[in-house]
């Protein structure tokens, strides 16, 4: 193919046993997504990815932000920060509507750098999705705390410094594995308890808006602005965490019904309704509770709506909002990290297993079950995890961010005749710009920044996945960019797969 190289690794023997194995158990996986059914319309993609954004941690974070920033201050901070991601987002809607293929940022980064920056930028978002997917796992027993406080039962043990109770585990197991059961039944099923759950986070909103007026105060937001500059960074750094979610309408491309243009247009009304949803939140809250009030709350936006409505029914009715941000956060990145490892098991870059579509729910089961079980262990570590998640998670979004940034710009040089639906206005300055404003956000994470990884923990979870990408790296084909880039490699991950079976197929059998 033209502009396309290969060059396989060789790896130990257990390696490659261990991927034989794989490959068998599905050596016929293709990875076509031909199979994949387009059943989403306008308010189901819409339902997916503002709900994915939103998620829980304006729940348990918005205290922090106003405490550190100041009202206005947490709320200027998301107006810089959504207009860092929406600058992304531009990034990702001309993409989307030119390559609507599952996988999203996969076949961008695989067709304008090559296969082995392609799987650096996927593996590194992967850890991104199954980190808000664990999180939601630990958040949702942590949020019915506030419902239910004497639900812990059974101490099991103690991780730093929080004990863990059976319980509290029992509530994230089992949501973990309905939420995974939700999914394998099929993506329409899912889209539907998605648009569900949005409503009712929705209503919840403007509840706390209709309170602002009711029984808010100016006076409540002062002083407006705290900390200067770095009570503003401190609520920048939460911004590529509460903010992935956008980028899982390019994940379930091939399952969308819409015209590829009007693709690209939702995206960036999702983005821009999660920038509005985190400024009303800071905003309404900020009204809500005075600063003696706000200094020892724990979950500030329910007592926030709790004081507003001089209520404490409506605290508890915002956390039932909040359990449905969980869910549907939890719900959408089910879908967007399902189908990346798909696709990345699709070009050969895992192993084959993970391609595989179910033949009557045409969901990829394997892909599923395997985030499944990772959210099911996640609350055996107690609710240390979920700011290990946050900070580990943040670091590969802005990986994979600044990666997409870079590949746009390079397919508006080398591929200006690609056909592009939606055309991002700005071109490629707003590429550059986007590249250089997400490695600005990656910089907060690094040491002695605000949002350094801590020891052991964060660098436990993103060393061990380094590691486990280094592995799975070695096998990579280095295959150049280009438009025959993917089939390359899905015809390199057949040939692989028919290798390992004859291989199998030859083996002498034990007498």
């Amino acid at each position: 193919m033209a502009g396309a190289s290969t060059c396989l690794c060789g790896n130990s023997d257990y390696l490659s046993v261990i991927f034989t194995v794989l490959h068998m158990s599905h050596s016929d996986s293709s990875g076509s997504s031909e199979q994949f059914t387009r059943v989403l319309g306008t308010r189901d993609i819409l339902a997916i990815a503002f709900g994915a954004m939103i998620g829980f941690g304006w729940i348990v974070l918005t205290g922090d932000f106003i405490r550190d920033a100041g009202t206005l201050g947490s709320a200027l901070a998301f107006v810089i920060g959504g207009f860092i991601i929406l600058l992304i987002a531009l990034t990702y809607a001309e993409l989307v509507s030119a390559m609507p293929q599952v996988g999203g940022e996969h076949q961008y980064v695989l067709r304008a750098i090559g296969s082995r920056a392609a799987f650096i930028c996927s593996w590194a978002l992967v850890l991104g999705y199954i980190s808000v997917v664990a999180f939601e796992a630990v958040a949702l027993p942590q949020t019915l705390l506030y419902l239910f406080p004497d639900m812990l039962a059974v101490k099991l043990w103690t991780v730093a410094g929080y004990d863990v109770y059976l319980s509290w585990v029992a509530v994230g197991v089992g949501a973990s594995i309905l939420m995974t059961y939700v999914n394998y039944r099929g993506v329409r099923p899912a889209a539907v308890f998605q648009t569900v759950a949005v409503a009712f986070l929705l209503v919840v909103g403007l509840a706390l808006i209709t309170g602002a007026f009711v029984g808010g105060s100016v006076s409540n937001m002062e002083p407006l602005f705290t900390g200067g500059i770095g009570g503003i960074i401190a609520v920048l750094v939460a911004v590529p965490f509460l903010f992935v979610g956008f980028d899982v309408i390019p994940q379930s491309a091939e399952e969308i019904n819409l015209p590829y243009r009007k693709i690209g247009v939702m995206l960036l009304v999702s983005v821009t309704m999660a920038v509005a949803w985190y400024i009303m939140i800071v905003v309404t809250v900020g009204a809500g509770l005075t600063p003696d009030v706000l200094a020892d709350t724990e979950l500030a936006a329910a007592d926030g709506m709790a004081g507003l409505w001089n209520s404490p029914t409506m605290g508890k009715v915002l956390v039932i909002g909040g359990i449905a941000g969980i869910l549907t956060s939890w719900n959408g990145f089910l879908i967007g990290a399902s189908r990346l490892i798909f696709a990345m098991a699709a070009s050969g870059m895992l192993p084959a297993w993970f391609g595989k579509l179910h033949p009557k729910y045409k969901t990829p089961s394997n892909a599923l079950l395997f985030i499944g079980i990772l959210s099911v262990m996640a609350p055996l570590f107690g609710r240390s995890t979920l700011g290990w998640l946050v900070t580990a998670g943040g670091v590969s979004l802005i990986i994979s961010y600044v990666m997409v940034a870079i590949s746009f710009v390079i397919l508006r040089n080398k591929e200006p005749e690609m056909e592009r639906p939606f055309r991002t206005p700005g071109g490629k300055a707003t590429g550059y710009a986007a590249a250089i404003l997400a490695t600005g956000l990656g910089i907060l994470y690094l040491p002695g920044m605000p949002s350094a990884l801590v020891w052991p923990y964060e660098w436990v979870i993103v060393g061990v996945w380094t590691v486990a990408g280094a592995i799975f790296l070695s096998r990579v084909p280095k295959v150049g960019p280009g438009p025959e880039a993917h089939a390359y490699m899905v015809k390199v991950a057949k040939e692989r797969g028919m290798k390992n079976a004859s291989a199998e197929a030859t083996l002498p059998q034990d007498k």
